[in-house]
């Protein structure tokens, strides 16, 4: 089960997410109360184990900006969260080697996830980064292919049955483990995890699930 510890503004928070097992942590660019600078997001990233996924969050920006930015972050990953269509999601895809496309459960961007050029696909709720839950049945709608990684509302006391419901490759979570805006509470980032690998099923489990090794020059 992957597991993506989200709005990371500090240090502490990233070094203590990864120490708890995440595999992946999160650093908002586009305008949000955990937003942050590149230079900021560097000074963090190059403290982090190389296996460890480091993911920058964009919204409806030029694919040059986002290529720009996340090298100067020195971010591995770009997680295209707005309404970004097929071919900028490729124009990406086409200079960096992992990208996450968020889609709204249930829209047509849902129904064609399998066109955008990534196999990493988020699925959040109608109003995406706003913590809330939506239908987790609606994964099903999800085009067939992409690994699917479940977030909208997550938080320990309910990420067990969203991983039993859903069945997704892995889970991201931002403000479900807050104790306030872009500052986490490290008791929920530690049961966020335990909770989610302990629910994932058979398939999700393991260190060979894992698509990638993000430390690797090799897919």
């Amino acid at each position: 089960m992957f597991v993506k510890i989200c709005g990371i503004t500090n240090e502490d928070d990233a070094l203590f997410a990864v120490a708890m097992g995440a595999d992946a942590v999160g650093f908002v660019f586009a305008p949000s109360p955990r937003q942050v600078a590149a230079q900021q997001v560097y000074d963090i990233t190059r403290r982090l184990p190389p296996e460890i996924l480091t993911v920058g969050i964009f919204r409806d920006e030029h694919p040059e900006r986002v290529i720009d930015t996340v090298n100067r972050a020195g971010l591995k990953a770009a997680q295209l969260h707005g309404h970004e269509t097929p071919g900028m999601v490729q124009d990406v895809c086409a200079q960096l080697r992992w990208v996450i496309k968020a889609v709204v459960a249930g829209s047509p961007d849902a129904r064609r996830a399998n066109e955008f050029g990534t196999d990493l696909i988020l699925v959040d709720a109608p109003a995406p980064g706003s913590g809330k839950v939506f239908d987790w049945t609606l994964v099903d709608e999800v085009a067939a292919g992409p690994r699917i990684i479940l977030a909208g509302g997550l938080h320990p006391d309910n990420v067990g049955e969203a991983v039993r419901i859903a069945r997704p490759w892995g889970v991201d979570v931002s403000s479900g483990v807050e104790k306030s805006p872009g500052k986490k509470d490290a008791l929920k980032v530690k049961a966020f995890i335990e909770r989610a690998r302990a629910a994932a099923p058979a398939q999700h489990q393991g260190p060979d699930e894992m698509p990638y090794d993000w430390a690797d020059d090799e897919f």
